[in-house]
């Protein structure tokens, strides 16, 4: 900590400010949806199916991504007043994606699939058979064959040569909404949506940078006043004037989440497309009742997990009897987070194994799946997530084969970019140093959070809170300047007149009316 750099406002801005080489893109500069490769022919396709008057089916994800690209598309052709059926797959009826047996139960002249598709090769030979016109739309990494379909629109195509390729699938939604935008001769405000994609692009981890940071920006903006009656009850329900990225990661997508997780995400869809307030009042609580059964299930799969694990495997690889299938992903981020390493979650029926893992650092899980996926019936997603499957017999040789690719690697790849900026005197916390710090947001992937190491600083009280009391609240600061503090998750009671340097962040509480700087600690070092 003592090799941090001593910190003033300005070298606060300098450090911030180096982020962005690239300065900010302004919505003017966004890329032609056209530079999208296969674009031109996606957008001709459904116009025309739009203007003949076929069946078009949009096939979406049950993820927020994928209810989001979902809402995205049943919102545009509820403009242009066509019809479209939009069909969200079950989890645990119909699997991921568009899949064969999902086609031959679509009846369909068009099918368009958002956040999904990109290895969906059975699905799309189906759809030739039958004389269907498939349109993939997906963000995900291509496997070795692409489907054979009409349009294939992905930014990670290797014939694609959009400037920014890490993109959601909302995001490619949208674009293709530009485009179709163009194609009729529509106008249509494409700022209108940005209140959708911005929830997207943050709940999908996507870096914050270049075109991703102004469309969450102006998303958030967006989003703080929308009149959509979900984000009325959600500003309501969560007491929100004005809605950070945190907020959308660690507050509304785990409730959108929660219903494809546990069960139907049409009740997602159903909350962002509400018509009245009172309809998404009620869909609300139930998104409420879900997410709350989905923390108690991921709670009792972790402890299960933690028993079976070694920390000292290079990746980690869980596996259990009938794991609810919609939380194994989560339980991965727990233990990648817990570990500091990569996690694989698999829950095991009927002699098949199906589940999620997530990375950490700088470590492709993409590329380790690959590296071990003689053993798998079938994977897909990208860097820092992924879905896989494979047979119940096969794990073992499975977690052996993807610890020796993991084992590999350099250990440097696995070391999350650190956030601290440097030390701060106390006396440098004031509504100067927030504004800096706001014209840098928003904060996620990629452009983290900044947090400093804040000398020499007093703790004047302290005490627990919550049902509970498992969080700390404290006041400290210097001389006669004095800051409210949260330390999440900390029960340690500090005397009060306790020296102390606390690493942690700073953000602005808002409260009936009241604006004040806040700390959110997540360290505290008694000084003797």
């Amino acid at each position: 900590m003592e090799d941090l750099p001593l910190l003033d406002k300005s070298a606060v801005e300098a450090l911030l400010r180096a982020r962005f080489p690239e300065g900010f893109v302004p919505l003017s500069r966004l890329p032609d949806p056209f530079a999208l490769h296969d674009m031109d022919r996606a957008a001709g396709r459904i116009a025309r199916a739009i203007r003949e008057k076929e069946r078009i089916v949009v096939v979406g994800d049950y993820d927020v991504d994928g209810v989001v690209s979902s809402a995205l598309m049943e919102e545009f052709f509820e403009r242009v007043g066509a019809r479209a059926e939009i069909f969200i797959p079950n989890r645990f009826e119909d699997g991921y994606g568009l899949s064969a047996e999902l086609v031959a139960r679509l009846e369909a002249d068009v099918i368009v699939t958002v956040d999904n598709g990109i290895n969906a090769v059975e699905a799309a030979a189906l759809c030739r058979r039958r004389g269907i016109d498939l349109v993939v739309t997906d963000h995900h990494t291509p496997g070795p064959e692409l489907p054979d379909a009409y349009a294939v629109v992905n930014p990670k195509k290797a014939a694609c040569r959009f400037p920014y390729p890490e993109i959601c699938g909302a995001q490619v939604a949208w674009f293709l909404i530009g485009a179709l935008k163009k194609e009729l001769g529509l106008t249509l405000p494409m700022a209108s949506f940005l209140d959708l994609l911005a929830l997207a692009i943050v709940a999908d981890v996507m870096p914050l940078r270049d075109i991703n940071r102004t469309l969450v920006q102006k998303g958030l903006e967006r989003l703080s006043t929308s009149s959509r009656p979900a984000f009325v009850v959600a500003r309501e329900r969560l007491g929100k004037r004005r809605f950070t990225a945190e907020d959308v990661g660690f507050a509304i997508a785990p409730r959108l989440n929660s219903a494809g997780r546990m069960g139907d995400a049409g009740r997602a869809l159903r909350f962002l497309r509400a018509q009245s307030v009172a309809e998404a009042s009620a869909l609300w609580d139930e998104l409420e009742v879900l997410n709350i059964k989905r923390r108690q299930t991921e709670n009792e799969i972790e402890a299960f997990a933690l028993r079976s694990v070694s920390p000292d495997d290079p990746i980690i690889v869980a596996a259990g009897e009938a794991w609810h299938e919609g939380v194994v992903g989560i339980v991965a981020s727990r233990l990648a987070g817990k570990f500091g390493k990569p996690a694989v979650v698999l829950s095991v029926e009927d002699g098949r194994a199906k589940g999620s893992g997530r990375s950490v650092g700088q470590v492709d899980l993409y590329g380790l799946l690959k590296e071990a996926s003689e053993h798998l019936e079938g994977f897909g997603g990208h860097k820092m997530a992924a879905g896989l499957s494979l047979e119940a017999s096969r794990i073992d040789a499975f977690s052996r084969a993807i610890r020796k690719a993991a084992g590999r690697l350099d250990a440097s790849l696995f070391v999350p970019e650190s956030s601290v900026l440097g030390r701060l005197p106390a006396e440098a916390i004031d509504w100067e140093l927030m504004e800096i710090l706001q014209r840098y947001e928003p904060y996620g992937e990629g452009n983290p959070k900044p947090e400093f190491l804040i000398e020499k600083i007093k703790i004047f009280d302290a005490f627990l809170i919550g049902r509970e009391k498992r969080h700390l609240k404290l006041t400290v600061g210097v001389k006669n300047r004095r800051f409210p503090a949260l330390f999440f998750g900390c029960q340690t009671l500090y005397e009060p007149g306790t020296d102390a340097r606390i690493q942690g962040s700073l953000q602005i509480n808002e409260f009936q009316g009241r604006r004040e700087i806040q700390i959110l600690v997540n360290q505290i070092m008694v000084i003797k």
